[in-house]
């Protein structure tokens, strides 16, 4: 942690919510209640704060010890906070993101994007799934739960302001801080909207890697009625293109699909007919399964590109690595919870894009689990206020189920 991040750690003594604590909070048993007030503070990525402190508050209120952990400077400066309650084992964690994309053209929504209302059982605005939702479900899953008397174990919440973004000042630095502090916990559950249609449809037990990869390949410029005098370096980034699809990358493994690569742009901003141009540029992704690296992937990349143009440049962006949190009594116990009340068996699955699951997994076992996705980032974002009682009744079973 460099020292200007250090500074900005703030301990749990000196970090109460006052803008949060002087609002009155809603009721933390009621998710339908907890969702419509964080829907109300609006927090495009990076969440500018308020929706934090006041989640904050109300974790205060029900014995947490609150430590908020704002990382960078400027417009990356983003508000995150962890919250325990309870020292002893199990430790089980509930990990989500306040910030949310842009609403877009506001005009589009039926329903204001930030005014959180229900209309025929069905709460609108963004972040209703994505994932203010499942967030006030495990708030008021946990209320519930210690309002029982219950004193086994403790539970965490990792709450960050920067999932929709670059996710660089985020959950990555929560969990340095975390692990630097002693606070990793036994197993963690990411309350993203993991279900395709109905409640009970799926739990997310791993996710692909992704890589993006920026291939540039020099040419010389030239007249193309005298292309000895040129080298086209189209030509050459067409066979290099080629050669990557010419086989697949596998054939899957046990718990993933096959990996799959996508060019995604070529480029070459040559308007003359009459010229060979002197750059051709392509973009490509590779999501990967537990057979590959993104290092072993980049590595590929470049002698595949340089086996066929030797002025060639290959820049790699990995996003996440691939992992897998392979089923044992944490994730029995979630999907036992999610038979009991939906009597649906969910499906296992690691498809799918990339979360904060990715940066967890490298600390402890981690499974995913929310609500219904089928309207996350799309004008009228909406859950059912059904769906968020179902999903904090799951939720409250499952800490009985692992905290017993």
């Amino acid at each position: 942690m460099s020292g200007s991040e250090a500074e900005q750690t703030i301990p749990a003594t000196a970090a109460k919510a006052d803008q949060g604590n002087a609002q009155v909070l809603p009721t933390p048993t009621d998710p339908i209640a907890v969702a419509q007030a964080l829907i109300r503070h609006p927090s495009v990525c990076p969440d500018p704060g308020p929706a934090q402190q006041m989640l904050a508050a109300m974790l205060e209120k029900l014995g947490f010890e609150v430590w908020h952990l704002p990382y960078g400077e400027g417009p990356e400066r983003t508000p995150n906070f962890f919250a325990r309650l309870g020292k002893s084992d199990p430790h089980i964690c509930f990990a989500g993101h306040t910030d949310v994309v842009p609403p877009g053209a506001e005009a589009a929504w039926a329903h204001p994007p930030y005014a959180a209302e229900i209309e025929d059982g069905i709460l609108y605005g963004r972040g209703a799934c994505d994932m203010k939702g499942g967030i006030a479900a495990f708030v008021a899953a946990v209320a519930r739960f210690t309002g029982k008397g219950h004193q086994v174990g403790s539970i965490s919440f990792l709450i960050t302001g920067d999932e929709e973004g670059p996710a660089t000042y985020g959950t990555k630095k929560v969990l340095e801080w975390m692990a630097q502090e002693g606070q990793i916990p036994d197993y963690c559950v990411v309350g993203e909207p993991t279900n395709p249609a109905a409640m009970g449809d799926m739990v997310k037990i791993g996710r692909r890697g992704s890589l993006n990869a920026h291939i540039v390949v020099e040419g010389v410029q030239g007249h193309v009625a005298y292309p000895h005098r040129a080298d086209n370096p189209v030509h050459r980034l067409l066979t290099i293109l080629a050669a990557l699809q010419a086989q697949p990358l596998d054939n899957g493994s046990d718990w993933f699909e096959p990996s799959s690569l996508q060019v995604t742009s070529v480029d070459v901003g040559n308007s003359s007919t009459n010229v060979i141009p002197a750059q051709a540029e392509a973009r490509l992704n590779i999501r990967f399964n537990d057979l590959h690296t993104g290092e072993g992937l980049t590595g590929w990349l470049r002698t595949v590109c340089q086996q066929h143009a030797p002025n060639v440049r290959v820049v790699v962006k990995i996003s996440g690595e691939s992992f897998l949190t392979a089923p044992g009594a944490a994730t029995d116990a979630l999907v036992k919870a999610i038979e009991h009340v939906t009597q649906r068996t969910p499906k296992l699955d690691t498809g799918g894009g990339t979360s904060d699951a990715r940066f967890i997994a490298q600390y402890c076992p981690v499974s995913e689990f929310g609500l219904v996705g089928a309207s996350i980032h799309k004008v009228d974002e909406q859950t059912s206020v059904a769906d968020l009682e179902t999903l904090t009744q799951i939720y409250e079973t499952f800490l009985e189920g692992v905290m017993a």
